[in-house]
């Protein structure tokens, strides 16, 4: 073998650990990133929290029966479901268009998801609905029975049954992205009902302007999800 063969063997394999030393620089920085951007979501969810419990105590706890606490305890069910399906895009998607989306959607839900713990905290009462009473009990006249999901979840509109996240969860690639927004904005457009119901009738100020901003902004994003897949070639789910 020629000094020249002894060189270019050396390149190559100088190349390929460059390769490895970059590929292993990426993946430690990806998980550094999730680590820090879920660090930050939750940390605004402990301070939203924490804000509501020293705002709430200077009224009049509303009732178990109410639509106060069915609106916090039902929204922030759903939400969790959003924030699960979007922490899965944040770390899992290949589209930067879409991480951005799912971290925009993690956070704000998380943040709101924290006030409705604050609240119910302060009330004295659960933070999630007794495993035995329907959901959007305290909204007359509600539309129930969606899919087959978890006892309870599948009577609020919008929320995924277990065979969907499952689809979800092991999907990749840009089918993972188009079922990702299609999941997302059908879960939108559900809890939109339960939100324009709160921001008419809950009786406490500040859970109207809640329940008011979030069907302010889901409908702002249900426009933006809608784009998105058309953008992608592809179009909403099935009512």
């Amino acid at each position: 073998m020629t000094e020249q063969d002894q060189a270019a063997m050396g390149n190559q394999a100088g190349d390929r650990a460059d390769e490895g030393q970059t590929a292993g620089t990426a993946k430690r920085s990806a998980v550094v990133y999730a680590a820090a951007a879920l660090a930050v979501l939750l940390v605004g969810a402990a301070i939203g929290m924490l804000i509501t419990l020293s705002a709430v105590g200077r009224d009049d706890p509303p009732g178990a029966d109410s639509v106060d606490v069915g609106f916090a305890q039902d929204m922030r069910t759903h939400h969790l479901q959003a924030i699960t399906m979007a922490g899965w895009a944040r770390n899992g998607s290949q589209d930067a268009e879409i991480r951005q989306l799912a971290f925009d959607i993690e956070s704000t839900q998380l943040d709101q998801s924290g006030q409705f713990s604050g609240w119910l905290t302060a009330w004295g009462q659960p933070a999630l609905a007794p495993i035995d009473q329907p959901h959007m009990r305290w909204m007359a006249g509600a539309a129930h029975g969606h899919g087959d999901g978890p006892a309870g979840t599948e009577q609020m509109p919008g929320m995924a049954t277990s065979e969907e996240l499952a689809r979800l969860r092991n999907s990749t690639g840009a089918e993972f992205d188009v079922y990702f927004l299609q999941l997302m904005l059908r879960h939108h457009e559900g809890g939109l009902e339960m939100a324009a119901y709160a921001a008419d009738h809950a009786r406490l100020g500040y859970v109207r302007n809640m329940a008011a901003k979030i069907k302010q902004g889901q409908q702002a994003e249900s426009t933006l999800l809608t784009d998105m897949l058309t953008a992608r070639g592809s179009k909403p789910l099935p009512s």
